[in-house]
């Protein structure tokens, strides 16, 4: 049976969203996009670092999993706010809860989140909006819906207008997660376990990306676009390579080639058109690039890199690539900034260490001449359940925070404080301070 295309959705569906503009495939095409070139910031010295609010907001078995009220976001959200502040950090990873902000095709119900977003702009703390966190409203469905993407971009758009004094968005959170444990692995949202499950949800998470970006430049032309991925892994521990295992690896990086318009290698193009993707959106998504300042996030957790024995059992592997070569193959792939926008373990005594470990991932990488943006603790507080990716209800608390769900500081919290007096007023690429960009990247001007 023939599935309807996301394309298709373009033409046929309706928002009634005040200066909503109309999609098309031609005009959306990601060549109608700028390039995206150019410094991801407009001041000197403005290294980001940050911390997140773990803002997950996935469907299970068990229900609506919110991790913004499971960790007490909505009741200590100022407290949140201060303590970001109190620590120095001008940058916060800041998700607001689509599923309850969009009621419908069109219509909004933002009375909570221009609460919160007021409360971020009065202490001068810099959000990086996240837009879509593992999770859509009821009334969508799931990841399997081709209207995802006219929809999203409505909603995308609408926010910017909205929040105008806001300037960077992550629109999609990591891509290739959400459709593998949607569509692939059964946790999440469609819980389906099949490829021609995980291939039709990346490719409308990827195509709602990009037409995000479209419709985020159009209100806000100067937008920091941070495309967080996951950095991942599989290490093959059998003398003859498996191609599953083989092929796995290189499936994690199809959101950002489509993304990006960067051509896959032939297995994995024939394996995403064998499940889902058909000839027309493939060359949608190759036609060119989305606009803004656009900047990979890489997320790396120990955890993502595994050893794959030869019963198939597995291994954690961390650092045998480790966070510096992972980003290394992405900017080499993709030639676009980095920031490393999501770490931690589950250990609280062994965080601190953890911290340093990837903080000089970063100065390592940098020194390599790769442009490393940003570094970000995630999160502010402990978790809950993550360590069954959300996929069990045990109420477990893992310590993963820079604060306790009691807002008392980790150790980890201390390592940090240490890092940013030492390192809190680099530039984003060494010797930067002798640029300022002022009024947007056409103006210039050298310091003296």
């Amino acid at each position: 049976m023939a599935t309807r295309s996301f394309l298709s959705a373009l033409d046929t569906v309706k928002v009634g969203v005040r200066g909503s503009k109309k999609y098309t495939g031609d005009e959306f095409g990601g060549a109608a996009g700028a390039r995206g070139d150019g410094p991801p910031t407009g001041t000197p010295g403005n290294f980001m670092f940050a911390t997140g609010i773990e803002c997950s907001y996935p469907m299970t078995r068990h229900g609506r999993r919110d991790q913004l009220r499971e960790c007490g976001h909505y009741t200590h959200w100022e407290q949140d706010f201060d303590l970001v502040q109190n620590l120095g950090l001008k940058y916060l990873r800041y998700g607001l809860p689509y599923h309850e902000i969009s009621t419908g095709p069109g219509t909004y119900d933002w009375e909570k989140a221009d609460e919160l977003m007021a409360g971020l702009r009065r202490r001068g703390v810099t959000p990086i909006l996240d837009l879509l966190h593992f999770g859509l409203p009821d009334w969508l469905g799931d990841f399997q819906n081709p209207e995802l993407p006219v929809h999203f971009a409505a909603y995308a758009g609408e926010a910017a207008r909205r929040y105008s004094w806001v300037r960077h968005f992550t629109p999609v959170n990591e891509i290739y997660v959400t459709a593998r444990s949607s569509g692939r692995d059964g946790l999440w949202n469609e819980a389906l376990k099949s490829e021609r499950g995980f291939v039709t949800a990346l490719k409308h998470a990827s195509a709602a990306s990009i037409l995000a970006c479209h419709a985020i430049v159009r209100e806000r032309p100067d937008a920091i676009i941070i495309q967080s991925e996951s950095a991942e892994y599989l290490h093959d521990a059998c003398v003859e390579p498996r191609a599953d295992l083989t092929l796995h690896n290189k499936m994690s990086c199809l959101s950002l080639d489509l993304l990006y318009a960067h051509p896959p290698d032939a297995d994995t193009y024939r394996h995403a058109r064998a499940h889902g993707l058909n000839a027309t959106e493939y060359q949608w998504f190759m036609a060119g690039e989305p606009p803004g300042h656009q900047i990979i996030g890489s997320d790396y957790y120990g955890r993502n890199e595994r050893i794959i024995l030869p019963d198939r059992s597995e291994l954690q592997a961390e650092d045998i690539l480790g966070w510096h070569t992972l980003a290394r193959r992405l900017h080499r792939r993709y030639r676009r900034p980095m920031m490393h926008t999501e770490t931690n373990t589950f250990d609280a005594d062994r965080n601190p260490a953890w911290l340093w470990k990837q903080w000089m991932n970063v100065l390592q990488l940098r020194r390599e001449g790769v442009p490393v943006v940003g570094f970000t603790w995630y999160s502010l507080t402990d978790q809950i359940d993550w360590d069954t990716g959300l996929a069990e209800l045990n109420s477990r608390v893992n310590p993963v925070g820079l604060y306790d769900l009691q807002r008392q500081p980790r150790p980890v919290e201390a390592a940090y404080r240490t890092l940013l007096q030492n390192y809190g007023q680099i530039t984003v690429v060494p010797h930067g301070e002798v640029f300022e960009l002022t009024g947007g990247p056409a103006t210039l001007r050298v310091q003296v």
